[in-house]
């Protein structure tokens, strides 16, 4: 391949891509080199192959759902936020919607769609792709990038080289931890690695019987052993085999350390305060009074639950709720607001959705996203060490701070 590009990207995901189209955009010429045999891989199986691609927040409404290292990302999203993302996709004909809590997909419900256009864009753009070739090493002389060599026996020379390369999540996708080492070389630090956004395994038994219940609308809390509140939620869940996961989980995991416990607890009717839910089952209770306890809750919870509920409160299931006691019913109520279960800690970091820790970002200029270290190295994506919660943040940072990169550096 003969090429002498102005710009190498390392990476075809969101933000190499992204870094493709901006930096071509501003009349550079772009060699994105890509590892894997097709870009956009990781992308074509977010959100369950849907591909939330984004969310229509404000910038400082989506600053809220970026608990680390927010403030960075201020001049990425100036240059170019979701409203930018969005009427970029549809003037390539790709559709979008909307749905709850803001989350934008793909009218289509595939997340290829979204991969495609890009693509196309890229195609437009006469941005070159080199597929199946994995850079091994960044050159510099002087502090300054001078090119990179692949594991083909390539080198291509360049001033500025964009590292795209992801985390450590879903390694089959391309997203290996490459882009760390590359980094480090070069002399820059690393937070230490973890994963995020996350499913999370729980110390009870009981949870491998409620597996596949997904409950909605409930309010959960996070909180350190020692009772610290660290995160709270409303929304969805689900029971898995394992533990918990969904939504409203996955998010909290953020605040997930490995050396801590931690409780998680759910408030299976937040729209009721203590007071309201006593009257609810008394209302409950007094038109099913010839029932059997297990069979008088049906309006209260999923089938499912029911048994785990029976268990929990120490209530026998044959008792006839006309003698139910007061304190029997105060034990009830409290499970219900206050449903705990213990963290034993997260599944492996390769079925994570998105990496925490990467690049340090005081390495890196927020204004360019260029290396404070060495001259014409750029970085983007989930490679630099923020993390937000779900629903469409994580990759609109990486279109945010791959645009910014790919247009920084000109000369």
């Amino acid at each position: 391949m003969k090429i002498m590009p102005d710009v190498v990207v390392i990476g075809g995901g969101a933000a190499g891509m992204m870094a493709g189209i901006s930096a071509s955009r501003c009349g550079q010429k772009v060699l994105i080199i890509e590892q894997n045999k097709m870009l956009g891989r990781k992308m074509r199986i977010t959100g369950k192959g849907r591909c939330n691609v984004t969310n229509i927040a404000s910038t400082d409404e989506m600053m809220q759902f970026i608990p680390k290292n927010n403030r960075f990302l201020f001049s990425a999203f100036k240059n170019f936020d979701n409203n930018d993302l969005i009427q970029m996709l549809e003037d390539e004909g790709v559709k979008l919607k909307t749905e709850r809590g803001g989350r934008v997909f793909p009218q289509s419900d595939k997340a290829v769609d979204i991969v495609n256009g890009l693509r196309s864009i890229l195609a437009k753009c006469k941005v070159t792709v080199l597929i199946g070739d994995k850079v091994t090493e960044v050159l510099t002389e002087n502090g300054q990038v001078t090119g990179v060599k692949t594991d083909k026996g390539r080198t291509v020379l360049t001033k500025k080289v964009i590292i795209c390369t992801g985390g450590k999540s879903y390694p089959l996708t391309g997203s290996d931890g490459s882009g760390y080492a590359l980094a480090k070389s070069l002399g820059h630090n690393i937070t230490p690695i973890k994963p995020a956004l996350i499913p999370l395994e729980t110390a009870e038994n009981w949870v491998t019987e409620l597996q596949g219940l997904s409950l909605k609308n409930v309010a959960v809390t996070l909180e350190k052993a020692s009772g610290k509140k660290v995160y709270e939620d409303f929304g969805e869940m689900i029971f898995t085999h394992f533990g918990i996961s969904g939504p409203v989980v996955l998010s909290a995991s953020c605040h997930i350390n490995d050396n801590e416990k931690y409780i998680f607890s759910i408030d299976l009717k937040p729209a009721l305060d203590e007071k309201q839910l006593e009257d609810r089952v008394l209302r409950d209770f007094k038109e099913n009074m010839n029932k059997n306890f297990e069979n008088a809750l049906s309006g209260l919870f999923p089938q499912k639950l029911i048994p785990v509920i029976v268990k929990l409160s120490g209530i026998d299931n044959y008792k006839k709720v006309n003698v139910i006691t007061k304190e029997e019913r105060k034990k009830l109520c409290y499970i219900t607001k206050n449903l705990r279960l213990t963290i034993i800690g997260t599944i492996p970091i390769e079925e994570a959705i998105v990496t925490d820790g990467g690049v340090q970002v005081k390495e890196i200029n927020p204004s360019t996203m260029e290396s404070k270290i060495v001259k014409g190295l750029f970085f983007a994506g989930e490679v630099i060490d923020i993390v937000a919660y779900t629903g469409g943040y994580n990759l609109q940072i990486a279109f945010s701070t791959g645009y910014l990169a790919g247009k920084s550096g000109k000369e």
